[in-house]
C-alpha cells in the first residue's frame, strides 16, 4: 500500500485500502486509456516495488513511441498515489483472446455507438464476434435513450446461458 511508510495497520484496514487504491488506478486507467483497448488492471506487491500490469488489446499504443506514454503513466501513478521514485513499474500485456475479454468488447461496443452505428447491428456484430472466439454463449444488454425520448432496455444473445428458471 502506497504511502503508509511502516506503520502497522488492521488487516480490515488494509483490505479496504488495498481495493480503494485499486478502484482509484482502474478509475485513472480507465479514463486514459479506454481508446486503446483497456481491459483491466493487475496489481502485484513486493516488499521493494509494487508492479502494475495493464491489460489491453492494443499494447503498442499503451507503451506509446520509444516506450514515452508507459513512462508518463508511471510518474502519473507515482505522483497521484504517493510512491517512490523506483518503487512502480508499469506493464502492458496484450489481451490473450479480445472475443473472450468482457470489457474490450464493452469499449468496441461504445465506440461502434458513439460513431452512429445502429443499435441492433452494433449489438448483433459484437455477439457475433464473441461466438466466433469460441465462446459458448453470450448476452448484451444495452439500456437507455436508444432511439427516442423514451429508454428502454434490449438483450441480444446466442449461445447457452445460464438464468434463473432455466435449469436445463
Amino acid at each position: 500500500m502506497p504511502g503508509l511508510g511502516n506503520r502497522r495497520m488492521s488487516c480490515k484496514r488494509k483490505f479496504v485500502a488495498d481495493g480503494v487504491f485499486y478502484a482509484e488506478l482502474n478509475e485513472l486507467l480507465i479514463a486514459e486509456l479506454a481508446e486503446d483497448g483497456y481491459a483491466g488492471v493487475e496489481v502485484r506487491t513486493t516488499p521493494h516495488r509494487t508492479e502494475i500490469i495493464i491489460r489491453a488489446t492494443r499494447t503498442q499504443n499503451v507503451l506509446g513511441e520509444n516506450g514515452r506514454r508507459i513512462r508518463e503513466l508511471t510518474s502519473v501513478v507515482q505522483k497521484r498515489f504517493g510512491f517512490d521514485d523506483g518503487a512502480v513499474e508499469l506493464y502492458a500485456e496484450r489481451v490473450q483472446n479480445r472475443g473472450l475479454c468482457a470489457q474490450a468488447q464493452a469499449e468496441s461496443l461504445k465506440f461502434k455507438l458513439l460513431g452512429g452505428l445502429a443499435v441492433r447491428r452494433a449489438c448483433y456484430g459484437v455477439v457475433r464476434f464473441v461466438m466466433e472466439a469460441s465462446a459458448k454463449g453470450c448476452e448484451v444488454i444495452v439500456t437507455g435513450k436508444l432511439r427516442g425520448q423514451r429508454a428502454k432496455g434490449m438483450k441480444f444473445g446466442d449461445g447457452y446461458m445460464i438464468k434463473t428458471g432455466h435449469a436445463g
